[in-house]
């Protein structure tokens, strides 16, 4: 992979969860009889303070129109075994990882219907920074801690910026592909234009290049939040189908990895120091 490892002093660690969800990142071995599934899948949200309400929300609504979807329902019906396990976790800071939904088994249309109720019954929280290295080293654990024996086991990471905080995450990306889990993105390029100084315009080539990986995988970008629910249903039932399924065609929509080298992977965290150059400037 074209990873980018420019040490800038971040720590090589991932820190603890938050307490909210804390327990159900798990603590102990996966059981040697762990029920058979066609895919984990962990649904790795982001929740940081560079999106409002309104957007967060966009964002809940979203999964769970998409898992009351027919087409993403017979996706899951449609498996070798017929079943999928799911869980739906809300990132931001190294230290803001909460599990909103824990892992839970969907093998039915109500068990699907089930699942998508429960991302409507609570807000989500707000969180600084982002730190999609420290949300994929909280969740690698997961697989392992979990009651299911996946065919596939797959991160989806969604954000709106690049990695500011925490190791670089093409180290936290690398050692999750090399453990057998495949990492795929919906970078949500939705700022019309207008970029804060924690985002970049070619985000759709920043997670291409340095979040996704594994056998596979495939960046879905979202340019406008109109487009959210009908990226979303079409990344689950890529990511739910053994191989890319008939009638979904290859267009430059889905970027599949390695697509775009040549991709600064320490974007981010050079902004953030920059950032924070300009903050002691100000004061002297």
């Amino acid at each position: 992979m074209g990873t980018c490892l420019v040490s800038l002093g971040m720590s090589a660690s991932p820190a603890p969860a938050v307490e909210r969800g804390l327990a159900d990142f798990g603590t102990g071995g996966k059981s040697p009889s762990g029920e058979r599934v066609d895919v984990e899948l962990v649904l790795a949200v982001d929740v940081s303070w560079s999106m409002d309400r309104s957007e967060q929300e966009i964002q809940r609504d979203g999964y769970a129109a998409a898992f009351r979807n027919p087409e993403v329902q017979q996706a899951i019906l449609d498996g070798v075994y017929g079943r999928v396990a799911v869980t739906y976790v809300e990132w931001a800071g190294t230290i803001s990882q909460s599990v909103v939904v824990p892992w839970t088994l969907i093998d039915s249309r109500e068990a699907a219907d089930a699942f998508a109720y429960q991302l409507t019954t609570e807000l989500p929280d707000r969180e600084r920074r982002t730190s999609i290295s420290s949300a994929i080293d909280r969740i690698v654990p997961m697989f392992a801690d979990n009651a299911y024996d996946g065919l596939r086991k797959v991160i989806d990471v969604s954000g709106d910026g690049p990695n500011n905080q925490g190791r670089l995450v093409t180290m936290a990306r690398d050692e999750a592909v090399a453990a057998g889990i495949v990492i795929n993105g919906l970078p949500l390029m939705t700022s019309g234009g207008y970029y804060s100084w924690g985002s970049i315009p070619d985000l759709d080539r920043y997670y291409s290049e340095c979040v996704i990986g594994g056998p596979g995988s495939f960046v879905i970008p979202v340019n406008d939040w109109t487009q959210f629910p009908e990226a979303v249903r079409r990344k689950l039932i890529l990511e739910l189908a053994e191989e890319w399924p008939a009638g979904e065609p290859e267009t430059a929509v889905v970027m599949k990895a390695q697509n775009s080298p040549g991709i600064d992977c320490a974007v981010g965290e050079r902004m953030w120091l920059e950032r924070q150059n300009r903050w002691r400037d100000d004061v002297q």
